[in-house]
């Protein structure tokens, strides 16, 4: 993206005009949206990408076929092609998009359901506590009586409606926010009474609180003869969830999901939160709202279970997910019974979509075909536009922009009690103008749910002696999100106290590249032992540092000296190719040892 100045459709009419080229009044006037690459406007304008291309350079852009531009660097290159570029808040349509609820009419808000999210430790009986509140036998249904997919269901408590979203698990419900879903209105954690806070449990909470939404917890198992609850409601204050019998703030209700004992004191409860949440929604809209899960069905094609969070989505309305879009062909509720309409927090199952979306991806009822396959096409080149997370540089310019209010920073170490070690030593560095804020801390490898958490919240992950799980470092360069390596604290806390203090110098920092594990060994004359490897995932290149693994352990760290394939010399190896690899100043290779190849990129 270029950063020259933006130009207004005006001087772009008057400079094409001084060069005695088409009258101003006799461009075309040209729809472009707020991006879109080389390609797409020189098709929009039904000219070769070439002659745009040469363009762009007569006004000193230096552009590939597919790079993107904004709008108001488009509108300079099209009056010499006889085009006047619209400005944007004149398209047509422009005025379609949805509407957000705390932009509307308090006058036209309703009450809605509220929205409830099971969470908790695996085989603490999440399932089953819903499936005792639906009165039906889902958990059977799943493989190993271990819920597998995303479901969204609604119960009629005592004629309130209660909507429940029931995940595999807290990564999944924060997958959906990393795309920008807000779908919770509650959270319920479940915490078995016979087993007490597990690692699972303690990344639970982290995930609702990022999500900034009111925490129920349901004590599950009461009726197990080694249950105890004292010990949970003591573990839970640990972990700042003080329970009102204690004094705080936090529901803690007692069940028996097997045996249905106090589950309706918990929906009781879920209503009170909901009525002090005061939850409403415009019905008399088109509708929108959040995808649950999709799938494709042979006889059906694709069947996506959706969230109506604002509006009302009906039959035969113009639906638009992402990328793709469909006519809602028709609507089955949780129960496979048709609908004609599904309003404010109610899921339905829909057909009619031309593509499997993401879970967590958002939809809009768009007014008819042709402004749906524009708001498909602006969300296409939307996507090629996404940004990058937040890095440790410009966390003290964003702070300052109003972008953020903190540095958000998911800690990973190689043993507990790191953790409080780091902790009040970032807490020192707080004060009015910048916050460091722990989103989430523990032990172990950073893993695909410390990402999925990270790109949720605008969080940094740092690594303190702890590495990434295998395809953590994918799906972070996938996301944008940051990750920092440590072995000393104090390194750890001045790189934090510049960041915030807008002293931290962009450096090159350490990427991984990619995983390779000896397959064999063999003994060269010339060389001593060389690896013969295969590669896991990423690339190892001939400039790579590789890091020798041996049981978790790093044992060497050095550059390769020699990469084959067969018997060529190369520059790199793919995921997937096998070959030779020889490393300066060491040769004492194991079959079985994960080699790490790792590179230098400049954080900007």
């Amino acid at each position: 993206m270029t950063s020259r100045s933006k130009a207004p459709i005006q001087e772009s009419l008057a400079a094409v005009q001084d060069a005695d080229g088409p009258e101003p009044e006799r461009l075309q006037p040209l729809d472009v949206p707020g991006a879109l690459k080389i390609s797409d406007l020189a098709a929009l304008m039904d000219v070769g990408p070439v002659e745009v291309i040469k363009e762009f350079m007569r006004n000193g852009y230096m552009l590939t076929i597919n790079e993107v531009v904004e709008h108001s660097i488009a509108s300079i290159v099209t009056p010499a092609f006889g085009f006047g570029v619209l400005p944007l808040a004149e398209k047509e349509g422009s005025s379609s998009g949805p509407v957000d609820d705390d932009e509307e009419d308090a006058d036209l808000l309703e009450s809605r359901p509220p929205v409830v999210t099971i969470l908790g430790h695996v085989d603490h009986g999440k399932t089953t506590l819903l499936d005792t509140i639906r009165q039906t036998n889902v958990v059977d249904t799943e493989a190993g009586k271990i819920t597998q997919h995303i479901g969204a269901y609604q119960v009629d408590f005592d004629g309130n409606p209660i909507t429940f979203v029931d995940t595999p698990g807290h990564a999944a419900f924060t997958a959906m926010r990393a795309r920008g879903a807000q779908v919770t209105d509650i959270a319920v954690l479940v915490v078995a009474a016979d087993d007490g806070i597990m690692p699972q449990t303690i990344e639970a909470i982290a995930h609702a609180r990022a999500a900034g939404v009111p925490i129920v917890i349901a004590i599950n198992k009461i009726d197990q003869p080694n249950a105890d609850q004292e010990r949970v409601k003591r573990q839970l204050s640990e972990q700042d969830l003080l329970i009102e019998e204690w004094g705080g703030d936090v529901v803690a209700v007692p069940v028996s999901a097997l045996h249905g004992d106090g589950v309706t004191d918990l929906l009781e409860n879920l209503l009170v939160v909901a009525e002090v949440g005061d939850l409403k929604a415009n019905p008399n809209r088109d509708g929108k709202g959040v995808v649950v899960e999709a799938r494709t069905d042979k006889r059906r094609g694709v069947v996506a279970t959706v969230l109506v969070q604002s509006g009302t989505l009906s039959l035969g309305d113009n639906i638009v997910v992402g990328e793709f879009r469909g006519r809602v062909r028709a609507m089955f509720d949780d129960k496979a019974n048709s609908v004609k309409e599904a309003g404010p927090s109610y899921p339905v199952e829909v057909l009619g979509l031309d593509g499997l979306p993401d879970a967590g991806n958002n939809f809009v009822v768009a007014p008819d075909e042709k402004t749906a396959r524009r708001m498909v096409e602006a969300n296409e080149r939307e996507n090629a536009l996404r940004t990058v997370g937040p890095t440790l540089e410009d966390v003290h310019s964003r702070i300052e922009s109003g972008k953020a209010k903190a540095l958000n920073l998911i800690m990973k170490t190689d043993v507990q009690g790191t953790i409080e070690a780091v902790r009040g030593s970032l807490q020192q560095l707080n004060s009015e103008e910048t916050r460091v804020t722990m989103i989430h801390a523990s032990s172990g490898g950073i893993t695909e749910s410390d990402i999925l958490l990270a790109a949720a919240s605008e969080a940094i992950v740092v690594g303190f002696n702890s590495r990434p799980e295998p395809g953590a470092q994918a799906l972070a360069n996938q996301q944008g999100v940051e990750i920092r390596f440590y072995d000393v604290i104090y390194h750890l806390i001045d790189d934090v106290e510049m960041a915030l203090e807008g002293l931290l110098e962009p450096v090159y920092e350490d990427v991984l590249e990619g995983h390779a594990t000896v397959r064999a060994v063999f003994s060269i004359s010339r060389r001593g032992r060389v690896a013969g490897i295969s590669i896991n995932d990423g690339t190892v290149a001939r400039d790579s540092t590789v890091h020798v693994l041996r049981g978790g352990e790093k044992v060497f760290a050095g550059t390769i000296s020699s990469l084959k394939h067969f018997k060529d010399d190369v520059r790199e190896l793919a995921a997937g190719f096998e070959g030779g690899l020889a490393l300066n100043g060491f040769d004492d290779f194991r079959e079985g040892d994960i080699l790490e190849a790792h590179g230098s990129q400049r954080t900007r």
